[in-house]
């Protein structure tokens, strides 16, 4: 119960005026999914509910909370950028180690030539 008060707590406080309410359903056997309930403006003329199943706990075990955030985000507010939590920080870690990578490999064919210019191919 304490887990899915702080993923309400999360998703109340990233999308406080988009959405009207969580329910927090107590059950046993480790059930917890994440489902939403909404209609897009569209369909508010015609009063038809969209119901999606987010997270299974039984499926994908207990989701990261960006992940979570992502998934309510794409079907809430498609066009909107979740700042820090969004991918932009994983895909500047990514680069950083790609940059480490890369110097690991200009130092080791630097060491391979035994001080040579160029490579072991052109003397």
């Amino acid at each position: 119960m304490l887990r899915a008060a702080y993923y309400a707590q999360e998703l109340l406080s990233t999308f406080s005026t988009v959405i009207g309410e969580i329910a927090l359903i107590p059950a046993t056997g480790g059930v917890f999914t994440v489902s939403l309930t909404y209609q897009t403006q569209e369909q508010e003329r015609d009063k038809e509910m969209q119901h999606v199943l987010l997270w299974d706990r039984k499926t994908q075990g207990f989701p990261e909370t960006k992940v979570l955030k992502q998934r309510v985000r794409d079907h809430l507010e498609p066009g909107r950028d979740l700042g820090h939590s969004e991918s932009k920080g994983t895909e500047k870690s990514e680069s950083k180690i790609l940059k480490k990578e890369e110097q690991k490999i200009d130092q080791s064919s630097l060491a391979t030539n035994d001080g040579a210019e160029g490579c072991g191919d052109c003397v």
